[in-house]
């Protein structure tokens, strides 16, 4: 969900559509753990990548089911990439790689991500488009940019009615999805069913073993891999984890813990730099400057800003230290309604509906959501009151409660299988809190090893944030050695 190429991607791809509205006024399930993959009937064939973006990569198409419980049907393609090693007799095998999201494409990562030299040396680096999303036989909702918009993130509810409001938008948008003109696709986009396509992958790749790195969403699908294929996995890095039962509606509502536990580092930095952006003298008065700020542009936007867009815009550049600064400009700019950083930037050009759409596909298809609007009122209550500042706009009604159920059951995530896990975790992550991850922890028993990371912000491998975490991540990925224990590492800063 964080990483610096992708921005603020999962977040605020729905926001600017949300600042531009505001500016502009069932069936049979599948087993649990199905029989080993087929190998591909045919070698991948690399070539050209479909963007110029990708020019430094080789890519190959490989058709997988769309249905794995009737595996001759149907098929549909997943693009994949690859950075080869340049040194073989150093190889150990492949790496696969995944952004999080869920609905972020991955094709460029291993061109984009600064992995270590020693690190490439060892691995062929895999990227792959996951089912439904950017060159893997991509999903529309039909959506406008601004439905696009509510749909990832809906308004922030200052009461019961904006709930029933909200939940009349949230059906129209499931509706719109669910009759698409890729509504056949649509209970088929699933985690479980993007690991059963990485095992494809793995086996047309020629190799018995595949090692991987996921990030955020990406430590559920990497979770879901481990339990589908439990003697598959190599070196597995999960970075930043969601809980076991993976994006559903309780892991939404944890963003609004996580965003009060790591808030006070952005207090901290704003007070000492008062005297340029005048957001507060103290950790307090950025507080308050916050829900000032919050209530004013819920009354009345300022330069497309509503308070849902200035609240979610907020939560997602909390989410990297290197984006504190410049969210302080955004806050001053709002305050005084000077000219945005940035706002030459139009937010125009052609728009694709396929980040909301597959978002909704995979957290919606995966988990029952609650279908009572009461609920959602309950919920929003709750959260105002434990979570002041972002837990009503989490505790909203999305339209994964008009979504048709899931296909198959949830995947549960245990501790049979190889020990070859590697968790590693900020302490104060917005995005998938530390309460997640040590359930995430606790369901992996002696498969996993975790390390927690004394420091805020989402994504702690390679943010240039923390060299210890690093060190321990290369170590494993390189060397194969994990923490014997689990274990920490302290407040400090990544070497250049």
């Amino acid at each position: 969900m964080r990483r610096t190429w992708l921005a603020v991607l999962a977040v605020t791809v729905g926001a600017a559509a949300v600042a531009s509205g505001v500016s502009q006024m069932a069936t049979a399930g599948m087993p649990s753990r199905p029989q080993a993959s087929a190998p591909s009937r045919s070698p991948l064939r690399w070539g050209e990548c479909p963007s110029p973006a990708q020019a430094a990569l080789t890519c190959a198409r490989l058709a997988v089911p769309l249905d794995y419980r009737h595996p001759d049907g149907r098929t549909i393609d997943i693009e994949v990439s690859r950075s080869a090693s340049t040194k073989p007799a150093e190889k150990r095998g492949v790496l696969l790689l995944n952004p999080g999201g869920p609905g972020l494409p991955g094709l460029t990562v291993p061109a984009l991500m600064k992995l270590p030299e020693e690190v490439r040396d060892r691995y062929d680096v895999i990227g792959f488009d996951p089912r439904g999303i950017g060159h893997s036989t991509p999903l529309t909702c039909g959506f406008t940019r601004v439905q696009g918009g509510v749909a990832a993130n809906p308004p922030n509810p200052g009461s019961a009615a904006d709930v029933v409001e909200q939940a009349a938008t949230a059906k129209r948008l499931a509706a719109q999805c669910t009759t698409s003109k890729t509504e056949d696709l649509l209970p088929y986009i699933t985690t479980a069913n993007t690991a059963r396509d990485m095992d494809r992958i793995r086996a047309a790749l020629g190799v018995p073993k595949i090692s991987y790195y996921g990030e955020s969403y990406g430590t559920y699908l990497g979770a879901v891999y481990t339990a589908l294929f439990p003697h598959r996995g190599d070196r597995i890095v999960l970075d930043s984890s969601l809980p076991p039962e993976g994006y559903d509606v309780e892991a939404l509502r944890g963003q609004g813990a996580g965003f009060e536990t790591r808030f006070p580092d952005f207090a901290k930095f704003a007070a000492a730099a008062h005297q340029e952006y005048h957001l507060g003298s103290t950790p307090a008065a950025v507080r308050e400057k916050y829900f000032q700020l919050a209530a004013r542009l819920d009354d009345k936007p300022v330069q497309g800003y509503d308070g849902t867009t200035f609240r979610v815009v907020t939560a997602a550049m909390l989410r990297a230290d290197s984006d504190l600064a410049g969210l302080a400009g955004v806050w001053h700019a709002l305050d005084t309604d000077q000219p945005l950083p940035g706002s030459d930037d139009t937010g125009g050009g052609t728009y694709s509906d396929n980040y909301p759409a597959a978002y909704l596909a995979v957290i919606c298809g995966d988990s029952r959501w609650p279908r009572a609007l009461a609920t959602y009122q309950h919920n929003v209550a709750v959260d105002r009151v434990r979570h002041p500042m972002y837990g009503a706009f989490t505790a909203n009604i999305r339209p994964c409660a008009f979504w048709p159920a899931p296909a198959e059951p949830k995947v549960k995530i245990t501790d049979r299988g190889s020990a070859d896990v590697l968790m590693v975790q900020n302490l104060r992550d917005p995005a998938t809190p530390l309460s997640g991850a040590l359930r995430m922890r606790g369901a992996l028993g002696e498969r996993a090893r975790m390390v927690t990371v004394d420091q805020g912000g989402h994504v702690a491998y390679l943010t240039g944030s923390n060299a210890c975490a690093d060190n321990v991540v290369n170590d494993y990925l390189v060397t194969g050695k994990r923490p014997a224990h689990d274990t920490s590492c302290p407040a400090q800063p990544a070497t250049p």
